[in-house]
């Protein structure tokens, strides 16, 4: 009895350790990566050195996070196409949703211990929407930082194609993909002086469709609001009232630019009447709704 006794406390000991030393490595792969997504996710190229210290991650569970961040701090990279496009599963989700967390830490003077952190975000109630939509603004900010020169009017992204599950989980793709696309615009609206109309359009040509239309046609956006961290500073807050007022300001520069030139003030109607900016039930998660209804007063006028 006493030999059985301390077999299953020796096997006990074995499995705590082996359930410790686990633990710790998985916690030590996703420091890893965030320090490679941290080091190489903007500006700065890959170093020679950085495939091998992906490689070196041996562990199967995170194998599409590392696919995912490999490619992600590619310059002229594929991320927004192909199997990076479709929904991962929630694991996954959940795995790059940390490593972004770890990688704002990593911008800290004085940081919190990486470990603890993991370790409350894994025990966090974190909701799918909220990953999700870390997962595609992850995903489009590599586009907008590592692609150049911008151009996806090629690109048309079929969102029943891309394993989205309901309205929200495609108004998520939808919004977090024109927040990247609308910054690429706000500095020659707001900074330069006066507003380089020309160039914002440019761009805005060179925006990828959605289901077969225009970014504008796009109106699928009465989902159900949710809330998440968008300052790390501040309290969880609408996503609706962040990303909905971010596209009504692209569709009001792009209105602009149209309203510049006699011949594109046919185009510029289609954009007015054909979008969401029409919508006065919109204009609540907008921080300026006077801008459109006085708009469109203008017009009724």
């Amino acid at each position: 009895m006493k030999y059985i006794y301390s077999l299953f406390t020796t096997l006990l000991f074995f499995f705590f350790s082996y359930s410790q030393d686990s633990d710790r490595k998985l916690k030590d792969q996703l420091i890893e990566l965030a320090k490679i997504y941290h080091s190489f996710s903007f500006v700065n190229a890959p170093t020679s050195s950085t495939a091998d210290r992906l490689n070196a991650i041996d562990n199967n569970v995170l194998k599409p996070s590392i696919d995912f961040i490999g490619e992600s701090i590619k310059s002229n990279n594929y991320i927004a196409t192909g199997k990076y496009l479709i929904k991962p599963d929630l694991l996954t989700l959940k795995y790059l949703f940390i490593i972004r967390v770890v990688n704002w830490n990593l911008f800290e003077a004085d940081p919190v211990d990486n470990y603890s952190l993991i370790d409350s975000l894994i025990k966090s109630d974190l909701i799918k929407y909220e990953l999700l939509s870390s997962y595609y603004e992850m995903m489009f900010s590599s586009v907008g930082n590592k692609n150049r020169p911008f151009d996806m009017s090629k690109n048309n992204f079929d969102l029943s194609t891309l394993g989205l599950e309901d309205d929200t989980e495609k108004g998520i793709f939808f919004l977090q993909s024109m927040n990247t696309f609308g910054s690429m615009i706000w500095g020659y609206m707001n900074i330069v002086k006066p507003p380089n109309y020309k160039m914002a359009l440019e761009y805005i040509r060179k925006y990828p469709t959605y289901n077969g239309q225009l970014y504008y046609q796009f109106s699928e956006l009465n989902f159900k609001d949710f809330d998440l961290t968008i300052d790390k500073q501040k309290p969880k807050s609408s996503f609706k009232k962040f990303y909905i007022n971010k596209y009504l300001n692209t569709l009001l520069y792009h209105t602009a630019c149209l309203s510049q030139k006699k011949k594109d003030k046919e185009e510029q109607q289609k954009v007015m009447l054909g979008s969401i900016m029409h919508n006065e039930s919109y204009y609540k998660y907008s921080e300026s709704p006077e801008i459109f209804r006085s708009i469109f007063q203008k017009i009724s006028e």
